[in-house]
């Protein structure tokens, strides 16, 4: 098979244009683009939960591992 000639890619493009129109096209890309900062801003929260988690358990641990030392 062969890479499509710049006819091809052209004819696609306008087909695609026609189709959907220059205005859904671009709502299309805003709808992505704010789909993808919801899920970057989850991602974030969900690290910050884990740090929190992690520094939590860690205060206990020394606090079991002080009183151990105390008995």
């Amino acid at each position: 098979m062969h890479a499509p000639s710049i006819w091809g890619i052209l004819v696609v493009a306008v087909v695609v244009i026609l189709l959907f129109g220059r205005g859904k096209i671009s709502g299309m890309m805003g709808e992505v683009a704010s789909g993808i900062k919801a899920f970057q801003k989850g991602m974030k929260d969900d690290d910050d939960k884990s740090v929190e988690r992690i520094q939590a358990t860690a205060e206990v641990d020394a606090r079991e591992v002080d009183k151990s030392k105390d008995a």
